[in-house]
């Protein structure tokens, strides 16, 4: 998974695979899901992303299996 963020545009990209997707869905005004063939994720886009995902305040952190169960 990768995140990309667009300051220029205020634009979040999370990339979940590296397939083409087959369409775009628009989830809601800023929010839209990018599916393959098979229906699985491959990106989401969020516009406005610091008033509408908080990206100002992004961060994350990687757990062990063992820590996340």
């Amino acid at each position: 998974m990768h995140v990309k963020y667009f300051a220029d545009t205020d634009t979040a990209l999370v990339e979940f695979a590296d397939g083409p997707p087959v369409e775009t869905r628009e989830l809601d005004e800023n929010i839209y899901l990018d599916p393959d063939a098979d229906g699985h994720i491959v990106s989401l886009t969020i516009e406005h992303a610091q008033r509408s995902a908080g990206m100002e305040e992004f961060s994350y952190e990687r757990l062990s299996a063992k820590a996340a169960s």
